[in-house]
């Protein structure tokens, strides 16, 4: 399996460990994607346990606005962070 393929993966499996604690096995609720934020990008993001940080970033990704973030949501905000630390890390 190439590099991509395992990063694909591990996208998958990391939504696939927080969707569905409370409900939707295919979409995260607020809870959920605090607990992700938190536990998976806690180095990148910082104090995410701030209710309104968290609020924020659940309605910046919720763009349908069915009060749920699904996995292209989701796959937006890692497009995003990983676009701003390949520009704060890697263009020296």
């Amino acid at each position: 399996m190439s590099d991509i393929q395992q990063a694909m993966a591990l996208l998958i499996a990391a939504f696939d460990k927080y969707a569905g604690k409370e409900g939707d096995k295919r979409s995260l609720n607020k809870g959920e994607l605090k607990d992700l934020l938190q536990n998976e990008f806690g180095d990148l993001l910082g104090k995410t346990s701030d209710k309104a940080a968290v609020d924020c970033i659940f309605k910046s990704l919720d763009a349908n606005a069915d009060n749920s973030v699904d996995f292209k949501e989701f796959t937006n905000l890692v497009a995003c962070l990983t676009m701003v630390c390949h520009e704060r890390f890697c263009q020296k």
